[in-house]
């Protein structure tokens, strides 16, 4: 089965107005974590059903949460509870597993292990090269080589498309989107993950930028322009600030 959908990274648009009013309520009323991932769920499962929608393309969970997390970004003061950083129910992840029974017992170096539980993490598919966020790390072993693999489940897919990827090469902390005045810090040659949208598919890959063209910024924001190449292809295409997201180190 070929990944086809985008994560859920870039704010949904195409919310009715009655949808937008439900969740503008939702935001000032709720006592409920607005992020959490059962009441995104039945959000969007109500939105789906209602006849206001007849038409219209499917409302993900991802969806409602991506436009949550955007008003939280717009009101700072408004803060929304969220549970869905990483599941809970997660023991294992990629820089706190316990050894194998061959391994030395000596944990990693770094920061402490509780705080993994706050982080956010995406993997590289060996299907497409894309990265996609991680839902949820459900095992982990050493292959014959001594190198490290986990078991994935990636945001917005079932079990069918779980893998074993690499820790050290296709695991690594979410990036992070770019707001539109962080248009300045970006310069030629930075690692950022764009966002690829083709007729076929709308995905996420590593590229580097290899111009700019600096823009007057107006009420829509950052108008610049930024040429980036793909890292997995070496095609080149100019896109807008939107598309793009850098590492947390930025």
């Amino acid at each position: 089965m070929d990944r086809l959908r985008p994560r859920p990274r870039l704010v949904f648009t195409g919310f009715t107005d009655s949808e937008v009013e439900k969740m503008e309520k939702f935001l000032v009323e709720s006592k409920e974590e607005l992020l959490s991932k059962e009441f995104c769920q039945k959000i969007a499962k109500s939105f789906n059903i209602s006849a206001g929608r007849s038409g219209k393309p499917i409302v993900k969970w991802t969806e409602v949460q991506s436009w949550f997390k955007s008003r939280q970004q717009d009101n700072p003061s408004k803060r929304i509870a969220s549970s869905t950083s990483v599941p809970k129910s997660v023991s294992v992840l990629p820089e706190a597993f316990p050894p194998a029974e061959h391994e030395s017992s000596q944990r990693p170096r770094g920061g402490k292990v509780s705080d993994l539980s706050e982080m956010e993490f995406e993997a590289r598919s060996s299907k497409d090269g894309a990265w996609y966020d991680v839902e949820m790390f459900l095992a982990h072993r050493f292959v014959s080589s001594g190198e490290a693999e986990v078991r994935v489940r990636f945001v917005g897919f079932g079990a069918e498309e779980d893998e074993w990827v690499n820790v050290k090469t296709a695991v690594r902390e979410r990036s992070v989107p770019l707001e539109h005045s962080d248009c300045h810090r970006l310069k030629v040659g930075d690692l950022v993950l764009c966002f690829q949208e083709r007729r076929d598919q709308a995905i996420y890959y590593d590229s580097h930028i290899v111009e700019i063209q600096r823009r007057m910024h107006d009420i829509r924001g950052c108008r610049c322009l930024f040429l980036i190449r793909y890292n997995h292809d070496n095609t080149e295409e100019r896109v807008r600030l939107r598309r793009l997201c850098t590492r947390p180190t930025f």
